[in-house]
């Protein structure tokens, strides 16, 4: 007998300095916003992966918030990332180049309010 899975998603929830800068910068990468209240908006890539950005604001909440997404092709997502000028549009905004780790490979990328996302694959 095949057992039913429990679980459908996983999603994270995030704090925002600036919620509309935020909110701009989210729909930059190309994610999805679906306006949840004024406060509150879930940002997707599809219909599994997302998360939820908030009105609010707690310096050591964010400055300690990471997310890992990983991505097919992180070399050609970099590029992707780097044509955007993200830093340029938004002064907070820092973009790495890749690293090579043992488990794999990564690029980090600080959102406008400083929550640090990882973007990478793993060894296969």
């Amino acid at each position: 007998m095949e057992k039913k899975q429990l679980f459908k998603s996983i999603r994270a929830f995030i704090g925002a300095k600036d919620f509309d800068e935020s909110r701009s910068f989210y729909k930059d990468l190309e994610f999805t916003e679906v306006v949840i209240s004024k406060n509150m908006s879930f940002f997707k890539v599809d219909e599994k992966l997302g998360f939820y950005l908030q009105k609010a604001f707690v310096k050591d909440w964010v400055d300690n918030s990471m997310l890992f997404l990983e991505v097919e092709d992180l070399e050609t997502y970099l590029v992707k990332m780097k044509a955007k000028n993200l830093p340029k549009k938004y002064s907070k905004v820092r973009l790495s180049e890749i690293v090579v780790n043992d488990w794999g490979k990564e690029f980090f990328l600080h959102d406008p309010s400083g929550i640090l996302w990882h973007f990478g694959n793993f060894n296969q």
